[in-house]
């Protein structure tokens, strides 16, 4: 069984930072991609940051230059440094891993609330 631990997220006012952290334990064999996705309220689920195995990343457009996502290979842990941060990206933040078998793994989810 895989777990990820969430951490990080709260209460923030606009223009400032956060980092979500997320820890993989368990029975998992080896971790392929690692990402951070969120769901804001009436709206789909959206990929924000990806890192893969070789280290490469992908960051959705309306983040990028703000938000940085990296690795810990030896932690099997993921994290998302949010910096100027507005109302936008309050949204509930999902890690979300996958492995060397394709199969993927989600955290349970961490609010973010950018408000004044």
């Amino acid at each position: 069984q895989v777990q990820l631990v969430e951490s990080g997220g709260g209460l923030v006012q606009p223009g400032g930072s956060l980092t979500l952290s997320c820890a993989a334990s368990g029975r998992i064999f080896r971790v392929n991609d690692m990402g951070w996705y969120r769901q804001a309220p009436g709206k789909e689920r959206e990929m924000v940051a990806v890192v893969t195995g070789s280290g490469r990343t992908n960051v959705a457009d309306s983040v990028k230059g703000r938000f940085t996502i990296s690795r810990d290979n030896g932690k099997n842990t993921v994290y998302l440094q949010m910096n100027s941060l507005n109302t936008e990206d309050t949204a509930v933040y999902y890690c979300n891993i996958q492995d060397t078998f394709l199969r993927n793994y989600w955290g349970q989810g961490t609010q973010v609330t950018v408000s004044s």
